[in-house]
């Protein structure tokens, strides 16, 4: 069939001409419309519940707010895990789905249950669905700065300006507000007063809660024209609540202003953010919508910023602080120029091999055709060009103009051989003929290399959506080069091998391979079983290399941009937050290799960042690295800055942005390694988790670990005494309702300013309840009959130990041991660790841990590699066994794998590499690529063998074991060229990923380097072993013509 489209192909040349235009055209068309991003999005699928719940403790909140939400979101349907967080007066609950679950599928079924939940939920808490962004979809950060402005009034430009105009911008999920000081009125009150005018703390509030509202009163008509009534009672600002009336004595007013005092201040925060140890700034995050093209919605908001920037106030500016967009140019930049070099190269290979420029040019056409195929095909799945899915086509050019170079040889092969002044159909003639045959076995080896690579699609999880793209982009490649192979190469070759050709005798290059490779291939063929012996010995060795390998889960993809994460104990009021951060980032910013520092202590106003105050998450830009000390590398200038901040009680953890991100949605663990701990007793697994610490600390390797400390929050608990309350008469809400209101400072309304709003607040003076004493002494409780009682009388309270934040995994309380790692693999490290842990640390009943982080990655990954790299060869020799249909044959190519992974095993040990994900798929794409040099040394000896015993038998006889020499000779030596070609072509195409050093080079060098190491063992094999093998088994056939193998 395959020989039937190479004939058609070839009497049918303006059609496939044709056919390619359109090809061409198509292709071109996609790459200009493909979206393009740095990596895949790595994030799961997750839809957050976000609640706020103000002024509430952590234990309140869980109880009241996150149990009943988590236990309630545990049977959504195809939910993986759910993950709660409670913090000060905040729940979140984030719901992780399985693969490939529709975004809006799941918000759809969440919130199905949340309307169920919403009704256990306490008054006036209303949980919300956050954002449909992805995990990483913090794409872009901004800082305001203005010289004469404070943090309050920047704050306000952010919140009622900037943020609703670029949250506008096309594909931007959310814009969320941190740092700065958000304003309200706080009325702060007298209690002496109070008490004087016999006011309960309640009436104010309810009086400026009632003051504050605007009304219709429908239409009136007068002469004939119509008049809507609007009744004006909004609070307009500080003097309008000062004026309000809240008790009339005897036609005397007592206003406000007489019992409290009014001002705009600023509200408690959660969260702050610093810039390059300057000070404090205001600072906004941008989160790109899921699915979207990140590179896109940077674009649309820089030029919503800078459509806005004529509206902002005089000498306000918006800085940027994190911007995705220039990791993604620099990715693509650094693929571009590979590819660009990975071309230059072939093409000058099979220039150099051919000696025949117009020949060349057939496989160097053939090669964008192919490429343009794969991006159609990456254009019609929605598929992003990043790093993965460009490298999947980097790995694969050198292996794409494999046919065409056997093909373009064969027919310079059959063109030598036509007689003295033969016409051009004889010449074509001739190519047709070279073409059909080896273009079918050709065909089906590239048809191995494609199918070789599809078990990188069964693996799941964060390596699955990070290898899927590369597995297809390659997988199309190869599909395509294999369709142009038996279509386009043929018409090609029609069209440009004309002219002189030099014969193969007189090529340099050939008669230097044949003088090389003539001695070699006589001593294998006179010790063809010590050559045999030789190679298994080989393979043998490979154990030492192989049992030295480390093993992670993903080598570290440099994003240009460090993400400097330390942790701290909790209880760390947000003013020292704040001086901490400006220290650590004026330390920070000294180094010469950085460009500037954002820090941010707490959390954003967004349902995406859940942490508590004392978690800081400073992003540090990098200058080029060409502008670094001479000998600085970013591991290098990891360990520097890590000695630098060095402060009492604060554990550094060192990570990437994205990294970082994907890592906490995926696990919680926002460090390599993680430890959970799970059980009922947050005092016994604080206990735990601190033994676990220490015992960690001493594993050698370890540059961190932190246990978080799950009790550390100090609280002051106010205990009712229900005997007391009874005898005043006084119910336990009444009493909460005061304590909430004096000290908590409730949100009593909102006050309606133009576009912006202010809430208003009451709160007792803060001198009053600065400490348990005064707070029992100054704080009132109004009775039934109109007394005051102190607080003291009413209740007991005392300074207590709690917990500053509760987690809960799958609605099981937990606590994270945090591990950071230099100068070791993941996979040593973690097993001994666990044995230290295992070993020391006693847990009772109902307490466990599980290890996480990479780790849970890494794990999952090897137990799915176990079912693929089998599946892999299976395939590879079901394939084989179809081409040759005969066992013999196949199981010689199959040998070509073992030995491929001996190069490839010892190069990794060399560069010093460890085992991961992205070098077992380069041992899959090895296998595939190992497989086909092995077949196109078959077909040549097979060829050579076939015209041997034709030969034999015109003259007569049968052939002999010198006939077999002979071939062998003629198979393997003579057409040492086109091997040597595909093998070269193969490795030059691979070397520039092998060596590149820009974005991303980190994951493609681990794919690359046991491809490069592979292919040289198994070149080595093929010219050496495999005719060794072909001899031995063919001469057993000559001397037992009865033998099984011969019908084989």
């Amino acid at each position: 069939m395959l020989a039937s489209l190479i004939d058609w192909s070839g009497r049918n040349r303006f059609l496939v001409l044709l056919a390619t235009l359109f090809v061409v055209v198509a292709g071109t068309f996609a790459v200009l419309r493909t979206p393009i991003d740095a990596l895949p999005d790595l994030s799961d699928v997750q839809v957050i519940v976000y609640t706020e719940y103000p002024g509430q403790a952590p234990q309140v909140v869980e109880d009241q707010v996150t149990y009943p939400l988590t236990t309630a979101m545990l049977s959504v349907p195809k939910s993986k895990v759910v993950r709660g967080f409670s913090f000060f007066g905040a729940s979140f609950v984030y719901i992780i789905f399985e693969d490939n679950t529709d975004i809006y599928w799941a918000r759809s079924r969440v919130l199905e249950y949340l309307n169920f939940a919403s009704g256990r939920m306490p008054k006036g808490v209303t949980p919300q669905i956050g954002p449909d962004a992805t995990g990483v979809g913090w794409v872009y950060q901004y800082a305001l700065l203005a010289k004469d402005k404070t943090l309050a009034e920047l704050r306000t430009i952010q919140d009622w300006y900037v943020r609703y105009q670029l949250a506008k911008a096309h594909g931007v999920a959310e814009v969320a507000s941190v740092g700065g000081f958000v304003q309200t009125y706080q009325v702060t009150v007298d209690p002496v007063k109070l008490r004087a005018y016999g006011i309960p703390l309640m009436k104010v509030a309810q009086t400026i809660r009632d003051s504050n509202r605007d009304v219709g009163g429908r239409v009136v008509e007068m002469a004939e024209t119509e008049y809507m009534v609007r009744g004006k009672g909004y609070l307009r600002g500080k003097d309008d609540i000062e004026m309000l009336v809240v008790k009339a004595d005897r036609g005397t007013p007592v206003l406000v202003r007489d019992i409290a005092r009014v001002e705009l201040a600023p509200d408690e925060r959660r969260g702050l953010t610093e810039l390059n140890g300057e000070g404090e700034v205001v600072a906004g995050i941008a989160m790109a919508r899921y699915g979207q093209n990140a590179l896109e919605v940077i674009h649309n908001l820089k030029e919503k910023i800078a459509e806005i920037g004529p509206g902002l106030p005089d000498g306000v500016t918006v800085q940027t602080v994190y911007d995705r967009s220039e990791l993604i140019q620099r990715a693509i930049e650094t693929l571009k120029s590979t590819l660009f070099e990975e071309s230059i190269i072939v093409a000058l290979v099979c220039v150099v091999f051919l000696m025949h420029v117009r020949s060349a040019l057939v496989a160097i056409l053939m090669l964008p055709v192919g490429v343009l195929m794969a991006f159609i095909a990456m254009r019609l799945l929605g598929m992003n060009s990043n790093l993965m899915s460009l490298g999947g086509i980097a790995i694969a050019i050198g292996a794409m103009i494999d046919a065409a170079i056997v093909m373009i040889e064969n027919a310079h092969k059959h063109l030598e051989r036509l007689p003295e002044g033969h016409s051009s159909g004889d010449r074509l003639e001739a190519m047709l003929t070279a073409c059909k045959e080896v273009g079918p076995a050709l065909f089906f080896s590239l048809l191995i290399i494609t199918v070789s690579f599809l078990p990188v699609f069964t693996l799941e999880g964060q390596e699955g959506r990070l290898f899927a793209p590369l597995a297809y982009t390659k997988t199309f490649s190869m599909a395509g080069a294999a369709l142009l192979s038996v279509t386009l190469v043929p018409v090609l070759m029609m069209l440009f091998i004309r002219g002189r050709i030099m014969p193969e005798a007189r090529n340099p290059v050939n008669r230097l391979l044949i003088r090389l490779y003539r001695p070699i291939i006589a001593g294998v063929m006179r010790w063809k079983k010590l050559t045999i012996a030789l190679a298994l010995l080989a393979m043998a060795a490979s154990i030492y290399p192989a049992s030295r390998l480390g093993s992670e889960f993903m080598p570290t993809l440099n994003e240009g941009t460090l993400l400097y994460m330390p942790s701290s104990l909790p209880g760390m009021s947000i003013t020292k937050a704040a001086e901490l951060m400006q220290t650590q980032d004026k330390i920070i910013k000294s180094f010469p290799e950085v460009e500037s520092v954002f820090g941010k202590a707490g959390r954003a106003n967004t349902a995406t960042d859940p942490a508590p105050t004392e978690m800081f998450e400073t992003v540090i830009n990098l200058k080029p690295q060409t502008d670094w000390r001479p000998g600085m590398t970013t591991d290098r200038l990891i360990a520097e800055l890590d000695k630098a901040l060095q402060f009492p009680g604060v554990a550094n953890a060192w990570t990437m942005p994205i990294k970082a991100r994907t890592d906490m949605l995926s696990t919680g663990i926002r460090t390599p390694i993680g430890i959970k701990v799970f059980g009922k007793d947050l005092d016994e697994m604080e206990k735990l988790a601190r033994q676990i610490e220490n015992v960690v600390k001493k594993v050698p390797g370890t540059s961190s670990a932190f246990a978080e400390r799950i009790t550390g929050g100090l609280y002051l608990n106010i205990e009712p005494d229900r005997a007391q309350l009874a005898r005043y008469g006084l119910a336990v809400g009444e009493l909460q309702d005061v304590i909430g209101s004096a000290l908590g400072g409730e949100m009593v309304t909102t006050t309606v300013e133009g576009r912006e709003r202010f809430g208003v607040g009451v709160r007792y003076p803060r001198e009053l309840r600065s400490n348990p004493e005064q707070i029992g002494r100054e704080v009132l409780v109004p009775t039934m009959s109109g007394a005051m009682v102190p607080l003291g009388q009413l209740a007991k309270i005392v300074v207590a130990k709690g917990t500053p934040g509760i987690r809960t995994e799958n609605a099981l309380l937990s606590a994270y041991i945090y591990i950071d790692i230099r100068d070791r693999d993941i996979g040593g490290y973690v097993a001994e660790a666990r044995q230290a842990v295992a070993d020391q640390v006693k847990f009772p009943p109902g307490y466990y841990v599980t290890w996480s982080g990479q780790f849970e990655y890494m794990e999952r990954a090897a137990e799915k590699m176990k079912i693929v790299i089998p599946i892999t060869l299976m395939t590879i020799f079901l394939l084989l066994y179809l081409n040759f249909r005969r066992l013999t044959e196949t199981l010689i190519v199959m040998l070509s794998v073992p030995f491929a992974l001996v190069g490839g095993i010892w190069l990794m040990w060399l560069l010093g590499y460890n085992l991961s994900v992205a070098v077992a798929v380069g041992f899959i794409a090895l296998a595939g690529v190992a497989a086909e040099t092995g077949v196109v040394m078959l077909i040549y000896l097979d060829h050579a063998w076939e015209a041997a015993k034709a030969h034999c038998r015109t003259d007569g006889r049968s052939p002999n074991a010198d006939d077999l020499y002979g071939a062998v000779m003629e198979g393997a030596v003579e057409r040492v060229r086109p091997k040597m070609m595909t093998v070269v072509a193969i490795m030059a195409g691979l070397l520039p990923i092998m060596w590149g050093t820009g974005t991303g080079s980190e994951v493609m060098s681990r794919i690359a380097a046991p491809m490069v190491g592979g292919m040289i063992s198994s070149t080595v094999l093929t010219l050496a072993v495999i005719p060794a093998i072909y001899a031995l088994i063919k001469r057993r056939q000559l001397h037992d013509p009865g033998s099984k193998l011969t019908s084989l």
